[in-house]
C-alpha cells in the first residue's frame, strides 16, 4: 500500500476490541450447544464432541473432502482427523470414497444422516441465540443488532 493510513479512532478501535471479545465468547458458547436434547435423534444417536460436530457442520459448508484439507480448516493434526472421521463413518453421518479426479485420495462426504445432523446442529444453535435474545434484549436493542451486523458484514466484505 501507498501512502499512510490513519490510525482508527478511540471508538473505532473500541468496536473492534468489543467484537474480538463477544465473537469468541459467541463461538465457545455456540459449539457447548451441539449435544442439546432439542435434536437429540433419540434412541442410539451418537453424542458429538465439538470436534466432530465442527467436521460435519465444515463438509455441509464446503461439500465433500479429502480428511487431509478437513485437517488444515479445522487446524488439527492429520492423526486427529483421520480419528474423527472413522468415528464420524463408523456413526453413519459420513462416508468414504475414491477420489474420481485422483484415485490415490478418499473423499469424506456427509450421508443423509450427517447432513441432517449437521443441519440440526446449525438449527438448534439459531433458535437458542435468538431466544437468548429475545430474552435480553429490548424491540430497540435488537434492532441495533441487526443494523450492527450489516456494517459487520459489509466489512468482512470489502
Amino acid at each position: 500500500m501507498t501512502g499512510k493510513q490513519e490510525a482508527p479512532s478511540a471508538t473505532a478501535a473500541q468496536a473492534a476490541a468489543d467484537i474480538w471479545v463477544v465473537v469468541g465468547r459467541l463461538r465457545r458458547k455456540l459449539r457447548s450447544l451441539e449435544n442439546l436434547e432439542a435434536f437429540e435423534g433419540g434412541e442410539g444417536e451418537v453424542d458429538l464432541s465439538p470436534g466432530q460436530a465442527s467436521v460435519l457442520a465444515r463438509l455441509d459448508k464446503i461439500g465433500d473432502a479429502t480428511a487431509s484439507e478437513l485437517a488444515v480448516v479445522e487446524n488439527v493434526r492429520p492423526q486427529s482427523m483421520a480419528k474423527t472421521v472413522i468415528s464420524l463413518e463408523r456413526a453413519g453421518l459420513v462416508e468414504r470414497r475414491q477420489d474420481p479426479a485422483d484415485g490415490r485420495r478418499q473423499l469424506v462426504s456427509l450421508t443423509r444422516p450427517g447432513r441432517e445432523r449437521g443441519q440440526g446442529v446449525r438449527r438448534a444453535r439459531q433458535e437458542w441465540l435468538a431466544r437468548a435474545l429475545q430474552e435480553h434484549g429490548t424491540e430497540e436493542q435488537l434492532r441495533a443488532v441487526i443494523t450492527a451486523m450489516k456494517l459487520i458484514d459489509e466489512v468482512t466484505q470489502a
